[in-house]
């Protein structure tokens, strides 16, 4: 067994709580509407950094709303990519929140924001080598070893890549799941995005990753843009409706995959509650067809791939 497995925690829980529908991240905007209307939906989102205060009224309709709903709590501030060790305040607050909250599921992203004291409200992609690879297992080993949680680790959106890697990011990933133990949160919008931006094929990105270690998924929208050569960007921008072409992917997901618990991300242009549940619907609809499809033809799950990149 590897060194890095055997660290994982026995008494860690299981990859993903979650059930298998679709969900939303739970905003301010729509807290009340969540509680007087009681919506039909798998599970609320929240992003951790929002929530670590003792009080306030984040805490007061989390708490009532974390009642009636399954919770995953979604880190953006651990720079589990960074050279810096890891923040052990920020990390102490983070096996607080989990304690407060006992979610059905915690990830993290595969990138890094800090750097010593500076703190970069973004997430930045880093090389694949043995040298990071090392840093991101040990990284991952002390997060779940303090939380006594299964992480989730989330696929980056990237729009560089770097000279330096002698690995493709998927063989990365599967590396840090194989000695870590860690589960992964199959970010589909991001698939798509850095295919598009590195003119990669996006299903077999996916069909390249470990199928057995997928516990949640996000979807979301993305932006187009244009970098500093005139060529066509995506931006992971959470700020539009899931496009066609990532419901097309997330379909090609569930066909490897099975259903999962399923994200819809927005946190820009934020809409309606209804339009969001509306999106958290159309998941369900197509992991029932995903199933229904599996138990009228097999071999559905060798069909082609059908998304452009």
């Amino acid at each position: 067994m590897n060194a890095h497995a055997s660290s994982v925690p026995k008494t860690v829980g299981a990859t993903c709580g979650l059930p298998a529908r679709g969900g939303v991240g739970l905003k301010p905007e729509h807290f009340r509407e969540v509680l007087s209307t009681k919506p039909d939906i798998g599970f609320f989102e929240i992003h951790a950094e929002n929530y670590m205060v003792d009080g306030g009224p984040f805490h007061h309709y989390l708490g009532r709303i974390r009642e009636r709903y399954p919770l995953s709590i979604h880190g953006v501030g651990l720079s589990i990519g960074g050279e810096s060790p890891l923040d052990a305040d920020h990390l102490d607050q983070l096996a607080r929140l989990l304690d407060r909250y006992q979610p059905e599921s915690f990830s993290e992203h595969l990138a890094w924001a800090s750097h010593g004291e500076v703190f970069l409200n973004d997430l930045l992609p880093l090389p694949y080598h043995a040298a990071t690879l090392a840093r991101v297992c040990d990284h991952v080993d002390q997060v779940q070893n303090r939380l006594r949680h299964r992480m989730l680790l989330e696929n980056p959106a990237t729009y560089v890549e770097f000279a330096a890697s002698t690995m493709a990011e998927t063989e990365f990933i599967a590396e840090v799941v194989l000695r870590t133990g860690c589960g992964l949160l199959l970010d589909v919008n991001n698939v798509y995005v850095a295919c598009v931006n590195h003119h990669r094929n996006p299903c077999a990105y996916i069909d390249s990753l470990p199928p057995d270690a997928v516990g949640q998924i996000h979807l979301a929208g993305f932006a187009r843009d244009v970098d500093a050569a005139g060529d066509s960007l995506l931006i992971d921008s959470h700020g539009a409706p899931v496009a066609q072409a990532v419901w097309d992917l997330y379909r090609y997901a569930l066909d490897r995959l099975g259903p999962l618990p399923t994200l819809i991300e927005r946190d820009n242009d934020i809409p309606s509650f209804p339009v969001l549940l509306a999106e958290a619907h159309q998941a369900e609809r197509l992991m029932r067809d995903a199933v229904a499809n599996a138990a009228a033809t097999p071999a559905a799950a060798n069909s082609s791939c059908g998304v452009g990149a």
